[in-house]
């Protein structure tokens, strides 16, 4: 079987309002971020199947005749888009020998690449291919890195089997895809998701398919039709934190001081729709400056409350006191305990503001970027009209 070459892109993920608040039935904002992770697919035709990540230094090349000794154990049932093939996910272990249940990024981005490769080509003609990808993301920062990289895997393998279409014209940089095809994406990205982080919410494959913003509660995820474009300043502390043991934490204060603690989840889930409105508003009337001042005034307060709550940090503190300074609004994104935090600019923000604030930040040692969240999802790009730093990577790329 013989693929076209094709370039996919996708957004990383931040949460706008929400966190924590989720996990107990409240509503989360989940919004795209302009930052975005890039695969590239190109056919060969010597017999092999290769994947390169040099974003964390994995390169690895199998021949066709050793992964069509896998496809035996492939199911039968169309049943993969609901639940991961859990037999094909053990064999796939052994093959790459990582039979201990621990896998490291390198290892679980290779599952996952071989998982939804073999459940998608394997019962036909398997393509001799190399996967490239690389990512605007830093990974393990919370901001839905694996994802972006799972959804990008998705469509590409689906246009390469003719599953879903090519939406690029002739004339067009970027095409994007329809519902019905977006959430056949959104579903074999979902299992890529499962095997890199066991039992994920939904939520960052959705935002890195669709794009713009997405509502969840209660595990439901509606992706909400038209949001503005807001400018952003993203921080990553580089303080690591467990997910695990800070919603371990809410939950054990919440249990000691439920008369105190519920009232404040109420809060953030009101703040969570409080925001909604306004961006919604900001869609359809003309955008003010009581809009954005509202919207700082959301981001101070459930700030305070996520310190409530015991998912602040030191470091996160600094953040908003840096910012603060220059007279901007920051709070925290994530799981908190360090991690990463967004900061609001207004678009009258100058640049020497914006630059000043991104040096105060470096100069604690943190990571920087000046970017948007609200950006279009899921798309496949034409390659000729990336920008001259994807040109450069996309021709030195391993074949």
């Amino acid at each position: 079987m013989e693929v076209r070459d094709c370039l996919i892109s996708a957004p990383g993920k931040a949460i706008l309002h929400g966190e924590h608040a989720v996990v107990h039935g409240k509503v989360a904002l989940a919004v795209s971020l302009n930052l975005r992770t890039y695969l590239k697919l190109k056919a060969r035709s010597d017999g092999k199947v290769c994947i390169n990540l040099p974003n964390i230094d994995t390169f690895v090349c199998w021949e066709l005749s050793e992964l069509k000794q896998l496809t035996p154990f492939l199911s039968d049932k169309k049943e993969e888009m609901q639940r991961l093939d859990a037999e094909l996910v053990k064999r796939l272990r052994e093959f790459i020998g990582v039979t201990n249940g621990n896998s490291d990024s390198s290892a679980s981005a290779i599952l996952a690449f071989l998982y939804i490769y073999l459940s998608l080509f394997g019962s036909g003609d398997m393509p001799s291919l190399t996967v490239s990808v690389w990512s605007e993301l830093p990974t393990g920062a919370g901001l839905g890195s694996s994802a972006a990289y799972s959804v990008c895997l998705a469509a590409a393998f689906l246009c390469a089997t003719g599953n879903i279409p090519t939406p690029l014209k002739e004339w067009e940089q970027t095409g994007r895809w329809c519902q019905e095809d977006l959430e056949l994406i959104n579903s074999w990205a979902f299992q890529g998701e499962k095997i890199i982080h066991g039992n994920p919410s939904g939520v960052d494959n959705a935002v890195g398919t669709w794009g713009g913003m997405l509502r969840f509660l209660a595990g439901k995820i509606i992706p909400l039709s038209r949001v503005p474009l807001l400018r952003i300043l993203l921080t990553n502390t580089k303080v690591p934190r467990s997910t695990k043991v800070l919603v371990a934490r809410v939950k054990d204060k919440i249990n000691k001081f439920p008369s105190i603690m519920i009232p404040v989840l109420d809060s953030v889930d009101a703040i969570s729709c409080t925001c909604e409105k306004v961006l919604t508003e900001m869609t359809c009337e003309p955008i003010t400056g009581d809009h954005y001042n509202i919207l700082e005034e959301l981001i101070d307060i459930n700030q305070h409350h996520l310190n409530v709550i015991g998912v602040g940090h030191p470091s996160l503190d600094t953040l908003c006191q840096v910012t603060a300074a220059r007279g901007l609004h920051s709070k925290l994104t994530g799981a908190g305990g360090g991690g990463c935090g967004i900061t609001l600019l207004r678009p009258e923000t100058d640049s020497m503001t914006v630059q000043g604030t991104m040096k105060d930040l470096r100069d604690c040692g943190y990571d920087c970027w000046e970017t948007s969240i609200g950006g279009p999802g899921c798309r496949k790009e034409d390659s000729r009209h990336v920008q001259p730093l994807w040109r450069i990577w996309i021709s030195i790329t391993v074949l």
